[in-house]
């Protein structure tokens, strides 16, 4: 049975009665999944409430070279970023949506910062609500760039070679909307219930994105945190991973990307890693 189809139509009937189409544009809409190109920090980008499940990974401000988005803010100016588009994100959100948000536990590029606890009180102040924390270890100890004072005292740095997940939600935790259908496995539910996971990151040069994250996250982010036929949105869409985890997973997929050369990557990620073209000949 072609789930996509009804989905599809569902999605399509909310869109057209959505006035805001001057704010974004279409790349990519077919068979359950939505790729836009526009800002998530133009609140009037969608004017509807639309996303069960929100996964993302935004910039992190530490100077990656993005074709369309400044990395090296001030501190100040990044959380206020992250304030605009959480709250937009907010507000497109049905009343039940989850929201696992990939970000750095801290930051020493510019000075020592507590990205992961200053972004959790900011995602609360615009109206999420806290669940838990996801420890994503990526075991990955190049990352570090500086052992600060040498087996000394005197000035050492610690620096940890994981990330968060937040899961947040809207107003309820429990979720009684939608399908009820989830797809999770036994061993997946026992597996990623545990809040440490562990898998490896993604190559920039495979991908050829500057900050690609591995499908690991999404799928299982999916899985766990979602129905069948929900709608899953990433506000910062890159080269498109989430929207193939779901799409794969019998999910409506809805991305937002600013960059238009992004935009072209995910499309062309979507094509070749995704049933689409297989569903479009049935």
């Amino acid at each position: 049975m072609n789930t996509y189809i009804d989905s599809d139509i569902e999605i399509k009937k909310i869109l057209e009665n959505d006035n805001s189409y001057v704010n974004r544009n279409e790349i990519y809409c077919n068979n359950g999944i939505f790729l836009f190109q526009g800002d998530a920090l133009n609140e009037n980008t969608f004017n509807i409430e639309f996303a069960d499940l929100i996964v993302t990974s935004p910039p992190y401000n530490v100077g990656i070279g993005y074709n369309s988005n400044n990395d090296e803010l001030s501190y100040e100016e990044y959380l206020e970023f992250s304030e605009k588009w959480m709250a937009n994100c907010y507000k497109w959100s049905k009343t039940q949506a989850r929201f696992l948000l990939n970000i750095p536990l801290d930051k020493n590029k510019g000075g020592q910062k507590s990205v992961g606890a200053d972004l959790t009180k900011i995602a609360q102040k615009v109206g999420w609500k806290y669940h838990s924390t996801i420890i994503w270890n990526e075991g990955n100890i190049s990352r570090r760039t500086a052992w600060g004072s040498w087996m000394s005292a005197s000035a050492p740095y610690v620096i940890a070679p994981v990330e968060l997940i937040l899961v947040l939600y809207k107003d309820d935790w429990k979720k009684t909307n939608g399908s009820k259908q989830s797809d999770i496995s036994k061993d997946q539910f026992m597996e990623w219930t545990n809040g440490v996971w562990t898998f490896n990151g993604e190559s920039k040069k495979r991908i050829g994105h500057p900050a690609p994250f591995p499908r690991d996250l999404p799928f299982r982010a999916i899985k766990l945190f979602s129905f069948v036929k929900d709608t899953v949105f990433d506000p910062f869409a890159g080269s498109g991973t989430t929207l193939i985890e779901a799409v794969n997973n019998d999910r409506i997929a809805i991305g937002l990307e600013i960059d238009e050369n992004y935009c072209e990557l995910a499309k062309n990620r979507i094509i070749n890693s995704t049933n689409i073209l297989e569903l479009n000949s049935a």
